[in-house]
């Protein structure tokens, strides 16, 4: 009896033991949970903060002489709208009499102003014909200054901005000539040397135009190599051989196929450097092992009463690999393609190999025209040395970030509908 107790206790004992040390997993598990979210909300939280303030651009109310003398209605293109601002800045703050102040004054506006004025000129001619109060960009160093970047309590020789210049800059702002508005340029501007002018409309469409040729090719070239390898190739030596091949791709850094695209398609086949479609392609490379994987271990977890079922109802091998168990793996398909399609639209390595890191200001229109995309347009501007190009940075992480959560949500769709279909 006494021989039974101790066994029952020391049991009892073990299993309290088990319990804690079961408790004590948990709670780690759920510390780890809470340790790696936090991370990721002081990350993006960090991002969104500094990125924010690129949305908002400021402007500089500026009285102009566009009378017949400046401006000839006949001729806008000719006139010299750079001269009419620098003479309406010399107007407002006459104080600017040396060279160096006046050039420090004319440092105020953006160096886009004269074509910001002719623009709004050519849209709206009826402004011409005498003196107007006209919105023309602030410089990056004003805009940051507005924006509370620059400290004016720091020693005058540490800040981008002398103390003359912050005195015109408080003074426009107490005549209430000096306006915060929406970044409307960060999205229909291409890239600049200029941060105020500076936009990432080339990047985006550079981005969309190399992850359609991805997709078009790794896509159809990734489902139809899966279902041949899973349902179709003979299980021997060279098949073997192939799937090592696949998977060790897979675990290839993506620049050796950023190096494998400037050896092939440029040196060898000629294709244009810079392009989207050289960009597309070797992101296709890249993309086909992870899209091949997961499409074959969406095959695989098909039951296998499905294939049955469709021979012994007498349909061919095709027949039962295309109608019944491709569109079941279809959704895994889909969830793959997206995983890939993700790593190729924010890696940049292989896009710097083959030429897409170029300054490029103009949109590209087709897929063969010179193009950047957007994680390369990240990179040349975090290397910037401008102190207005930082939010521009966090700013277009964000588009990424907003970009790859816009594919998710896609995929999610599509894979909910053939669910809900099949």
């Amino acid at each position: 009896m006494t021989s039974t107790n101790t066994s029952f206790l020391k049991g009892q004992a073990h299993l309290t033991k088990r319990h804690r040390a079961e408790t004590r997993f948990q709670m780690m598990g759920r510390f780890a949970i809470a340790l790696s979210l936090a991370f990721l909300i002081f990350m993006v939280g960090s991002i969104f903060w500094q990125g924010k303030s690129a949305l908002q651009t400021h402007q500089i109310a500026l009285k102009l002489d566009l009378s017949a003398k400046n401006v000839d209605p006949a001729d806008i293109r000719s006139a010299r709208f750079d001269a009419i601002i620098k003479a309406a800045l010399r107007e407002t703050f006459p104080d600017a009499t040396k060279r160096a102040e006046k050039r420090k004054l004319y440092g105020l506006v953006s160096t886009d102003a004269g074509f910001e004025l002719r623009n709004q000129i050519e849209e709206d001619p009826s402004i011409l014909g005498g003196t107007q109060i006209i919105w023309v960009s602030a410089s990056d160093d004003v805009d940051i200054f507005s924006k509370g970047q620059i400290d004016r309590h720091v020693p005058e020789s540490d800040r981008r901005l002398d103390d003359q210049q912050i005195g015109w800059i408080d003074n426009l702002a107490e005549n209430g000539a000096i306006k915060s508005v929406f970044n409307t340029k960060f999205f229909t501007n291409g890239d600049s040397r200029e941060p105020e002018l500076a936009g990432i409309l080339s990047a985006l469409v550079g981005s969309a135009l190399s992850l359609s040729v991805c997709f078009l090719l790794s896509f159809p070239i990734g489902i139809l190599s899966a279902v041949y390898l899973e349902e179709f190739a003979p299980k021997n030596r060279w098949s073997d051989i192939i799937e090592i091949n696949i998977n060790n791709l897979a675990a290839v850094p993506s620049i050796v196929f950023g190096l494998l695209g400037l050896s092939i398609f440029l040196s060898t086949f000629g294709l244009p450097r810079s392009s989207p479609l050289v960009g597309g392609m070797v992101l296709s490379l890249m993309t086909l092992p992870t899209i091949i994987i997961a499409s074959r271990a969406s095959l695989r977890a098909v039951p296998p009463s499905i294939r049955e079922a469709a021979l012994g109802m007498g349909a061919s091998p095709v027949q039962a690999t295309f109608h019944h168990v491709a569109p079941l793996a279809l959704p895994g398909m889909f969830t793959g393609a997206i995983v890939g399609m993700a790593r190729a639209l924010g890696d940049t390595a292989p896009l710097l190999m083959i030429g897409m890191v170029a300054f490029i200001v103009d949109v590209p229109k087709s897929f063969l025209e010179p193009a950047t995309a957007l994680p390369v347009q990240i990179f040349l501007w975090a290397d910037a040395p401008e102190r207005a190009f930082l939010e521009k940075t966090s700013a277009a992480i964000i588009v990424l970030l907003l970009f790859l959560v816009l594919m998710n949500i896609a995929a999610i769709i599509l894979r909910k509908k053939y669910e809900l279909r099949f």
